[in-house]
């Protein structure tokens, strides 16, 4: 069964540093997309930034220059590293991959990690 383990949230300062991660697992033939998407109260779910297999990236405006995101494909992992964190980041972020098991191409979610910038 495919997990998604999202790892890295917490509370940090404006202008602070945080490094996210996500590791999948269960039965992967294939990953295509790995991505992160954000979800801040009474809002709705935004795309973060994503990247695919061969490391074509995109970034929501909002984030671009300050966040980066990275894959490791032999550990079927992805990462942000989130730089000048502003307060209105935060949001519970997920972690998303577009995979394979052998049953097709299908999207699935981790649990999420809370991100929290404050003084």
């Amino acid at each position: 069964q495919v997990q998604l383990v999202e790892s890295g949230g917490g509370l940090v300062q404006p202008g602070g540093s945080l490094r996210l991660s996500c590791a999948a697992s269960g039965g992967i033939f294939n990953i295509y997309r790995m991505g992160w998407y954000r979800q801040a109260p009474e809002k709705q779910r935004e795309l973060v930034a994503a990247i695919t297999s061969i490391g074509s990236t995109n970034y929501a405006d909002s984030v671009k220059d300050r966040f980066t995101i990275s894959r490791d494909n032999a550990k079927n992992s992805v990462y942000l590293q989130m730089n000048s964190l502003k307060p209105e980041d935060t949001a519970v972020y997920y972690c998303t991959a577009t995979l394979d098991s052998g049953l097709g191409y299908k999207d699935y979610w981790g649990q999420g990690t809370q991100v929290t910038v404050s003084s």
